[in-house]
């Protein structure tokens, strides 16, 4: 029941002031959810690749946020500079639930012999379903809470740069939400309002000898009125085959990594988060988890070397 109230007090506080705080869905597995961050990632894998991912965060707290995301891309054309992708994300904390659809550009060129410089936008929307009939319970007789809020409709456009070299290195900056929407204007019960993210990511892979290499990446996010958030990841790749690594999200959590290529075509991937913040030390949070999927048809070739990013 403590566990309950804690959550209601916690999602009732988002809503009964201006909010500006972290909003967009949380990964841990960032490196291998690129588009969902950065529209111009569409179509840089060179064929078809689809992205199945799922996240409950902070396991044993009741109400505690699940996050559901989709990707799709590959390239088109005769001279693949143009990639076209779509993206899904569900994500859920209590009684609020959030859906976002976009469908990405991307249009590269060729810098050097294997530079790649690739331009990205994004356009779709928000479904923002609030229960505030949920919390009656709560608050039985409550005027405020007597009305769900369904399926309010907000747009978002957004825009990306990514740069790699080859497959060794990458950088990519994006906004994957330029309109700051406010929810609730006007009314009694609260005001809410989307803020820009500023996404800034990065990585880098060591060919340490034939049978292994190493990748740090780093995905830093910037929000107005809100604590900077820096995610830190190191990932070994063995034979080709399995992913060992580590994650550190300043001054959140340190998470494992955890990745086998089933196939060619077929990725499976887990990560798991402990938090070092007091929420972590609680009895009632067991952690995060994340399973992902990837699907891959290369367009050119056999894919006989699994890329990194």
């Amino acid at each position: 029941m403590k566990t309950r109230i804690g959550i209601v007090a916690l999602v009732m506080s988002l809503f009964s002031i201006t909010a500006h705080a972290q909003q967009d869905a949380q990964y841990t597995n960032y490196m291998y959810n690129t588009m969902t961050v950065n529209s111009a990632y569409a179509g840089s894998r060179g064929g078809l690749s689809a992205f199945l991912l799922h996240r409950s965060q902070w396991v044993g707290l009741e109400g505690a946020p699940t996050t559901q995301a989709f990707s799709i891309h590959k390239p088109v054309g005769q001279q693949r500079k143009i990639g076209l992708g779509l993206s899904v994300i569900n994500d859920k904390i209590g009684p609020t639930s959030e859906t976002n659809v976009n469908a990405n550009f991307s249009y590269a060129i060729e810098t050097g012999i294997e530079g790649r410089l690739a331009f990205g936008v994004n356009a779709g929307g928000q479904l923002l379903d609030i229960a505030f009939s949920d919390l009656t319970q709560y608050n039985p007789g409550d005027i405020l809470l007597q009305s769900n809020i369904d399926n309010r409709f907000s747009p978002n456009v957004g825009a990306g740069i990514y740069y790699n070299k080859g497959e060794k290195f990458y950088v990519g900056l994006s906004v994957p939400n330029m309109l700051e929407t406010t929810h609730f204007e006007g009314t009694t019960l609260s005001a809410a309002k989307d803020k820009m993210h500023y996404n800034f990511m990065g990585g880098y892979v060591f060919d340490l000898n034939d049978n292994l290499k190493f990748k740090p990446a780093f995905l830093t996010k910037v929000v107005a009125g809100s604590p900077l958030q820096i995610d830190l990841s190191g990932n070994f790749l063995i034979n080709e085959k399995l992913t060992l690594g580590a994650a550190y999200r300043w001054d959140a959590a340190f998470s494992g990594l955890l990745g086998y290529q089933i196939s060619d075509n077929l990725m499976l991937g887990f990560g798991y988060d402990r938090e070092i913040t007091d929420l972590g030390k609680t009895q009632f949070n067991n952690g995060s988890f994340e399973f992902f999927l990837r699907y891959e048809v290369s367009e050119l070739t056999r894919i006989f070397s699994p890329r990194f990013f």
